[in-house]
């Protein structure tokens, strides 16, 4: 049986600052991001199984991302927890606002390798991760592939 590829994607609103950056993503942002998640695998070759001609369900891909990563980031601000924002994202926790720290720099590229380890840990043993695609812009992305890694 192929190897079949099995793509979904997600959108979800989230903001960040880059600390330390030469530009205007040093301030307080958000982007309308878009994520592509794809897995590799076998369609399921037993007639009797419930997802029979399936790699893996949909609705099963969409569990694992919306947990691990869409409801989790969607109407956060992202701070890298070792920089001066710290301040700031105390404050704006104390306020009400959903603040996420993290151990990197809140770039496109750091997250996708950030949501890519997350989403592995979830997959069935048989499923791959393939790739995944963080569009931050109309014309901006980061991706990654397992083949590289």
């Amino acid at each position: 049986m192929s190897n079949i590829r099995i793509t979904k994607q997600f959108t979800f609103e989230t903001g960040h600052a880059l600390y330390g950056y030469d530009g205007k993503c040093r301030n307080v942002h958000g982007h309308s991001y878009k994520l592509s998640v794809t897995v590799i695998g076998k369609p399921i070759t037993d007639s009797e199984n419930v997802k029979f001609g399936m790699v893996i369900d949909f609705g099963d891909l969409k569990k694992i991302v919306k947990n691990e990563i869409v409801d989790k980031f969607d109407h956060a601000t992202v701070f890298n927890k070792n920089t001066p924002h710290l301040e700031l994202a105390e404050e704006l926790k104390n306020r009400g606002h959903h603040i996420i720290l993290v151990d990197y720099q809140p770039t496109s590229e750091n997250m996708v390798i950030d949501f890519a380890e997350k989403i592995k840990k979830h997959l069935p043993s048989h499923i791959n991760l393939h790739s995944l695609k963080l569009q931050e812009t109309e014309t901006s992305f980061a991706e990654w592939y397992a083949s590289d890694n």
